[in-house]
């Protein structure tokens, strides 16, 4: 077959495909318009319904707030025709109550325009009063102002003066102390004046060299001495001397044994301080306790309590201006049973409160208060009776007496402590500061004599009754308090006792 035949063959069999092809995809398409003209008028239906129900669901939602809105507006519109309500019933009381200040005001204008019209009438009174009474007094005005001013400060003087009576009356029923005798007291106990003699305890050396060994390297040894024993230690130029300082009396007995022990063993380092301080202290304890039962076999004193001897042990390393008062309570007791004896009163009961009267010196230096009443706790605690109890508490005159023994048991206490060489204190200075006293209590208007008694802790005055009252005696004894208080230097406290005293004398023929 010839080549050409093949090609035409060929065409033509292509150009049947492409016909046949052509017929089959013409067909094809013509069924896909024909479907997708379908699903459009579907979809266009589906979307027309689906539009419908969301209008009307539209519709009713916004009926349903529409009716809401109507509610919400007719509630508001019924409150605010409420407050419309009580606001112009609120304006009405106002305009109400306006009206009724104005009317006030005018009232009180015209109550002021009187009351000035009266003030003048009154100053145009005053003055006439005035002008009659310089004329009928003789007064002029100033001088009259002057004495009335002087009348009614006398008065508030007097008045006040009651006043003060009435309270301190009161206040000594049921106060202890008073704050003045707190101070007093606290200035007792530290007194300048006698502290180098009963605060310091002097210890002998060997040598000085021992002073450096008492110290201790970076003064460790010394720091052990004193807080083991509470007591300072003070190692100055002092040849061959170190300085115990402190006020409880027992500490410095302690720390002055333990160092004379140190010294004499030789070994001084913290270890050994703290053993040595140990057996000073039951050394000292048992000397205590000696001394104690000492002093009660002395006094020929049975059945006092064995807390109550050790305490009275303990006065053996307590001073009172160079006086010891262990050796005072002794003395005390001595001269309050002869006195006793003499005067037909109770022996025993006047011996024991001797010995007992300043056994709260003992320890106040450790507890709150007055020798006193530290004295009177303890003996109430350890059961004594009550009249020995009673001589301990009024042997400084505190509370009223109510026995014989108590006033003996005063005055043995008086005559050991003021006899000549009981206390470290000249007699020209003793004499000087009873003279002094008398002296200032002599300068004051009205007193007409004045005694220093019970060795200067008290001073009796006796005023004039025509120019001293009642009232007046009250200043009177606060001002002379105040006057020693600061001119005079003195130990403890001094009572001042301002006496009136009014006698009716006749004489019968």
């Amino acid at each position: 077959m010839s080549p050409i035949i093949l090609v035409v063959a060929c065409v033509l069999c292509l150009g049947a495909g492409a016909g046949i092809t052509y017929f089959v995809i013409a067909r094809k398409a013509s069924q896909s318009k024909a479907n997708a003209a379908r699903i459009l008028e579907n979809a266009y239906a589906e979307a027309k319904t689906a539009k419908k129900e969301a209008i009307l669901e539209a519709k009713e939602e916004i009926h349903a707030l529409k009716e809401k809105c109507d509610a919400e507006i007719a509630e508001r519109y019924n409150e605010i025709s409420k407050s419309e309500n009580r606001l112009t019933l609120k304006e009405e009381s106002l305009i109400r109550k306006e009206e009724g200040l104005e009317k006030k005001v005018e009232a009180l204008d015209t109550a002021i325009a009187q009351v000035k019209e009266k003030e003048e009438a009154l100053d145009k009174s005053s003055e006439k009063i005035s002008q009659t009474l310089e004329e009928i007094s003789g007064f002029t005005r100033d001088e009259a102002k002057k004495h009335l001013i002087d009348m009614y400060t006398d008065q508030a003087k007097h008045d006040c003066a009651s006043t003060i009576r009435k309270m301190e009356e009161e206040a000594n029923d049921v106060a202890e102390k008073k704050a003045k005798e707190i101070i007093t007291l606290a200035v007792q106990k530290c007194a300048t004046n006698i502290t180098s003699e009963i605060t310091v305890t002097v210890v002998p050396l060997p040598n000085d060299e021992l002073k450096g060994r008492i110290i201790g390297r970076e003064g460790r040894n010394i720091r052990a001495i004193e807080n083991a024993t509470g007591v300072d230690l003070i190692i100055d130029d002092t040849p061959e001397a170190v300085v115990l300082s402190g006020f409880d009396p027992v500490r410095r007995e302690v720390a002055r044994v333990a160092l004379e022990k140190l010294i004499m063993d030789g070994r001084i380092h913290p270890a050994r301080i703290e053993e040595l301080v140990e057996k000073a202290q039951k050394d000292v304890d048992a000397s205590i306790k000696e001394a104690g039962e000492n002093a009660v076999y002395e006094a020929g004193i049975m059945g006092i309590h064995p807390e109550i001897i050790k305490v009275l042990g303990r006065l053996k390393y307590r001073t009172s201006y160079g006086q010891n008062v262990l050796k005072h309570s002794l003395e005390v007791c001595h001269l309050a049973g002869l006195l006793a004896a003499e005067l037909g009163a109770n022996v025993k009961v006047a011996k024991r409160g001797g010995l007992l009267h300043d056994l709260g010196k003992a320890l106040d230096h450790e507890q709150e208060g007055t020798h006193v009443s530290i004295g009177v706790d303890l003996a109430k605690k350890y059961k004594e009776s009550a009249e020995v109890i009673h001589c301990i508490e009024a042997h400084h005159g505190d509370v009223p007496f109510k026995s014989l023994e108590a006033i003996i048991v005063q005055t043995a206490d008086a005559i050991s402590s003021s006899r000549p060489g009981a206390r470290r204190e000249q007699l020209d200075a003793y004499i000087k500061r009873l003279e002094s006293l008398e002296n200032i209590a002599n300068s004051f208007k009205g007193v007409e004599k004045a005694y220093a008694i019970q060795a200067g802790r008290e001073i009796r005055i006796m005023v004039k009754p025509e120019e001293v009252n009642d009232e007046s005696m009250v200043f009177l004894a606060k001002e002379i308090a105040q006057r020693i208080e600061n001119e005079l230097q003195y130990p403890g406290q001094i009572k001042v006792n301002v006496i009136r005293e009014t006698r009716a004398t006749d004489v019968a023929k």
